[in-house]
């Protein structure tokens, strides 16, 4: 069998490129070592980000419907779940909507979330194989062969395809045959996750949260209609565990006369570490495969389907053939030091996470109650905690971007100073008045500095994502990007002419209203090109003389100078 692309790992970055794959006519195979999807809830925040992409699939009404209410985006931290809250912090862009984006996060189960992108793609012409399990692989000339076995049947089939998008998971077996190594702590500890059934409403019903933290664990609900999950350090005998006793232990004293009903017992290691390399030829490392990221904080899934949205364009470019093959090495110079920004805050906030129960601990000995107890001050501000600078202000630094003189240099901060969330884009980016209305030029092609002021400040600088911004009644900026790149223009009459349909690259030319023209960085005549994944290529702050300025930027976008060794 032959294909385009060979996906292995059928959790939520596979199946997301899968479905993004499918968009661009892309022929996929996905092959995934379980037999069927997860049963486990998993990952359970899904961030604003990962919203926007499901938008741009269509997914999100979805996925919001079989998802809990917006209420349940907080953490609340008690003794016991039984207990009352000493400290509670809302999860920003989840529990309510932000200015910023079309789209608000969610909380839900991964199993809930899985068979909805399974649904998203034609099997047609994007099959999947459960129980097929990678066993070897050998890239020669201009392909990959591998090697599956049936886990059933133990029959070996052989797959030959031109890339292997490789997402399957924090032990990647495909990592492991390439021989590539990973950096950072590494394990952090073991844990079991209990899934059972149990009547917890009258604790819950009028204090609703994705998760409370005590400190026998935490208690995730799983459903809007029921279910939850335990989630504490794997016991020294995990095997003669009492998990039922345990979990009606965790609750609380109020909790004994709980019938907690166990369903699945799952044991699992927190790791946390970056693979050296994204890239090996024609083989490219996504999801946990990529990084693995300890749960505090819901990054790990969100960043890896942001590393689905950002290559499966570029695969796409370069199988059709209007991009080039160095395309693809601006998939490792922009996601890896996401990958490593977002592990420095992951760990960060574990250990936040901890000082928050330290400080009850502490007004405990001090004597504090604990049927109505004091409020703790949690050790870190909404500011600092909200993370949407993580989820919407990352900017990418590479070949595939091209900046023009209004751009700050490399190693300079990437987002504007700090700014009022009340209103998108209340404080718009100064253009200069020097600023050049040619072809923008490539930056150094060298790792992205994306390290996003904590506050997110929307900003049209290449390389940011393009900021939210109403076209329409309920029609976004966001909403006109898909298997295309974007020209936004106040002025889209004269612009006609560089899109030149003779171009490789799908473009499309869209008109930005003028009262937008400032706060994007433009005269009444300048433009923007965006790429696929919403991210600016190019910035013209006004319109450039003779008309090959928009194809020599897609050019150069999509057929970039190699890296510098």
């Amino acid at each position: 069998m032959t294909v385009d692309v060979l996906i292995v790992g059928g959790g939520p970055v596979g199946l997301t490129a899968r479905a993004l794959l499918e968009r661009w006519g892309v022929r996929a195979l996905l092959v995934e070592k379980r037999v069927e999807l997860s049963p486990f809830p998993r990952s359970r925040l899904v961030n604003v980000r990962s919203m926007e992409i499901f938008r741009q699939l269509g997914l999100a009404d979805t996925i919001a419907a079989g998802a809990f209410a917006a209420e349940y985006g907080r953490i609340r931290f008690r003794d016991t779940l039984l207990g009352h809250d000493f400290a509670s912090a809302a999860m920003i862009g989840v529990n309510a909507p932000v200015p910023e984006s079309p789209a608000i996060g969610v909380v839900t189960s991964q199993d809930r979330l899985e068979p909805t992108l399974l649904e998203a793609a034609d099997e047609a012409d994007a099959q999947v194989r459960f129980g097929a399990e990678v066993v070897g692989l050998v890239e020669e000339g201009d392909g990959v062969t591998v090697r599956l076995v049936d886990r059933r049947s133990g029959e070996e089939t052989r797959v030959r395809a031109r890339y292997v998008l490789a997402a399957d998971g924090a032990n990647s077996t495909v990592r492991e045959l390439l021989g590539i190594p990973t950096a950072g702590p590494g394990a952090l500890g073991h844990v079991t996750t209990v899934v059972f059934d149990a009547d917890l409403t009258g604790w819950s019903a009028g204090q609703p949260a994705g998760v409370y933290a005590t400190a026998h664990g935490s208690f995730l609900p799983l459903y809007p209609e029921g279910g939850w999950a335990w989630v504490a350090p794997t016991p020294d005998d995990p095997e003669r565990a009492d998990w039922s006793g345990l979990v009606s232990h965790a609750l609380g004293p109020d909790g004994h006369g709980v019938q907690a009903d166990v369903l699945r017992v799952q044991h699992w290691t927190t790791t946390a570490y970056v693979a050296e390399r994204f890239r090996h030829r024609r083989i490219l490392l996504a999801g946990d495969a990529a990084h693995t990221l300890p749960p505090a904080g819901g990054l790990g899934m969100n960043v890896g389907i942001a590393d689905a949205h950002n290559l499966c364009w570029k695969l796409a470019g370069v199988l059709r053939g209007w991009a080039g093959a160095g395309l693809l090495d601006s998939y490792e110079t922009e996601r890896r030091p996401v990958a490593q920004l977002n592990l420095r805050q992951a760990v960060a906030n574990a250990k936040l996470m901890f000082q928050a129960q330290d400080r009850r601990r502490e007004q405990l000995r001090n004597g504090a109650g604990a049927d109505v107890p004091d409020q703790v001050e949690l050790p870190w501000s909404e500011r600092y905690f909200a993370q949407l600078g993580l989820a919407l202000g990352i900017s990418y630094r590479s070949g595939a971007v091209l900046v023009d003189d209004s751009t700050p240099p490399q190693g300079s901060a990437q987002a504007p100073p700090q700014a009022s969330r009340q209103a998108a884009f209340d404080a718009p980016p100064q253009a200069s008045p020097h600023a050049s209305p040619q072809a923008p030029s490539h930056a150094p092609p060298q790792l992205s500095d994306p390290d996003p002021d904590p506050d997110y400040t929307p900003t049209a600088e290449p390389g940011h994502r393009m900021p939210h911004l109403w076209l329409t009644p309920g029609r976004s900026t966001l909403d006109s990007f898909g298997e295309w790149f974007t020209l936004l223009t106040p002025d889209p009459g004269s612009w006609e002419q560089q899109a030149d349909p003779s171009s490789l690259a799908p473009l499309r030319v869209e008109e930005l209203p003028g009262e937008y023209a400032e706060h994007c960085g433009l005269r009444p005549a300048g433009a923007l090109l965006v790429r696929p994944d919403g991210h600016i290529g190019a910035r013209w702050t006004d319109r450039p003389d003779g008309d090959s300025a928009v194809r020599s930027a897609l050019a150069g976008i999509s057929r970039p100078a190699p890296l510098s060794s």
